[in-house]
């Protein structure tokens, strides 16, 4: 019976047949040749070429094997390395991954006979790290590829860069704590003086009867010195008890502690009285938000009223309408220099002023003011707390 021709219906569903993966038992590795029956199979091992592959094999056995071995490797790492990268992946998942290729390299044809040996040799080899769990062998690749090693190393040298700055900074409050021990006042001990009499030849003496009818001055003198001994008592007392007072608040603060408080009492007068709202009347502001549509989307309007602080009834300078938007829907807008502005945030809130220059680095404007009782100072305010005057 002659061969059917290719385009035969037999022909095309042998290639169809052929296409996908066969039974491993009717496959050939020194062939490279797939069968798919048993008597096919047959046939083949009793071939010619399949006696002289043999030959050719018997002559060196460990060749061929190492060959087989070398591929099924080199195969399984690229796909690991390509498909999972550095991940811990089951092992079995990579492999059946690997077997789906019509043209890969059967595992009965190496050196190894089991996945698990072959899972157990890459780990000894250092080629991955490999772990058993209840659920099987776990690999992760390691990747020697000298682009990754480069980035680790620059990863590596900007970790250790990170923790030199922060050993500076520790070495830099160090230094601030022994500068503030160093200039610290001692603490002044409280001083106790003796209680001494004015006239020594006055002799104090006390009345115990209570009933006495009769007091001379004897007894007027022994109830001043009485009183004065109690208004000293109490006196040195006072003393005792604030100086003590006094050294353990000093006590209780640290050096760091004192300067902490020292920074934060001279932000607290530097810093500028801020608020959440800053929508102000007759100031040219411009539309950011897109909902609107590209007809207002970053044209400039004019602020009619403001409702509820955050709301603002503006006037479309191009088109002439009018709208209600919210406070974040708009933004600043930074005149020419030599126009006017109005402050909207800040201690100068609410204050008129005239834009001298722009500083493009800082993000802020220098300003002179206009009104107020500071009139004519010259002011450095940030782009978003002014805006141009309609």
């Amino acid at each position: 019976m002659g061969k059917a021709d290719f385009f035969s219906p037999k022909a095309i569903s042998n290639r169809i047949k052929s296409k996908g993966l066969q039974k491993l038992r009717w496959y050939c590795q020194m062939c490279q040749k797939q069968c798919r029956d048993e008597n096919g199979f047959k046939c083949h091992c009793m071939s010619e070429s399949h006696q002289r592959q043999l030959l050719l094999a018997s002559e060196s056995p460990h060749k061929f094997m190492d060959f087989f071995s070398n591929e099924f490797k080199t195969g399984f790492l690229d796909l690991l390395r390509r498909r999972f990268g550095t991940k811990r992946v089951h092992n079995n998942i990579v492999y059946n991954e690997y077997i789906s290729d019509r043209e890969h390299i059967h595992m009965n044809a190496t050196r190894w006979e089991t996945l698990t040996v072959f899972t157990k040799w890459l780990g000894r080899q250092g080629l991955c790290k490999v772990d058993e769990t209840p659920k099987g062998w776990y690999i992760e690749y390691i990747d020697r590829d000298p682009e990754t090693l480069r980035r680790q190393e620059e990863l590596a040298k900007r970790k250790k860069h990170e923790l030199d700055d922060v050993e500076r900074s520790a070495k830099f409050i160090e230094d601030q704590v022994r500068r503030g021990l160093s200039t610290k006042e001692e603490e002044e001990d409280p001083v106790y003086t003796e209680l001494q009499r004015e006239n020594e030849e006055e002799k104090i003496a006390f009345n115990m009867a209570s009933g006495a009818s009769s007091a001379g001055p004897s007894t007027s003198s022994s109830l001043a010195a009485s009183s004065a001994l109690k208004k000293a008592s109490s006196s040195v007392k006072r003393k005792d008890t604030s100086s003590a007072s006094e050294s353990r608040d000093k006590k209780k603060k640290s050096a760091l502690e004192q300067i902490i408080e020292s920074e934060e009492r001279m932000r607290q007068k530097q810093q500028p009285v801020r608020t959440d709202n800053w929508l102000q009347p007759d100031i040219v502001v411009k539309v950011v938000t897109k909902r609107l549509g590209e007809k207002y989307h970053k044209k400039k309007a004019v602020v009619m009223e403001v409702l509820e602080k955050y709301t603002a009834v503006v006037k479309m300078v191009d088109s002439g309408d009018k709208l209600k938007l919210d406070q974040n829907h708009v933004e600043t807008v930074i005149p020419a220099p030599g126009k006017r502005v109005m402050i909207l945030n800040g201690n100068q809130r609410d204050t008129e002023a005239v834009l001298e220059g722009i500083d493009e680095k800082n993000f802020c404007a220098s300003l002179t003011l206009d009104s107020g009782p500071q009139k004519g100072k010259r002011v450095e305010v940030a782009y978003e707390d002014f805006s141009k005057l309609a």
